[in-house]
């Protein structure tokens, strides 16, 4: 796999803003509790995987000047909601 371009880093940094609001949001009426806690757990998954993503070499981070508070803060507020549920 070839590495990650800085057009697809941004990418998938963007697309990790959708996890965030979804976390940040409230549940649906139609919504199950059950069916919540595993749409905030999906979410805070792949906020935990994507902040983990690493360059060819396995070791160096993709991630250079990205501000995460955002993304930790969503993460950290999914996991107290899931333990609520």
């Amino acid at each position: 796999m070839a590495e990650k371009t800085a057009d697809e880093v941004a990418a998938i940094f963007t697309a990790a803003g959708d996890s965030v609001t979804v976390i940040n949001g409230d549940k649906v009426k139609e919504e199950t509790d059950a069916i919540w806690k595993d749409i905030l757990q999906r979410n805070v998954d792949h906020l935990e995987l994507i902040k983990a993503y690493k360059k060819e070499d396995g070791t160096t981070s993709i991630w250079t000047t990205e501000n995460f508070t955002a993304i930790d803060a969503a993460i950290t507020s999914g996991k107290s909601k899931i333990a609520a549920l």
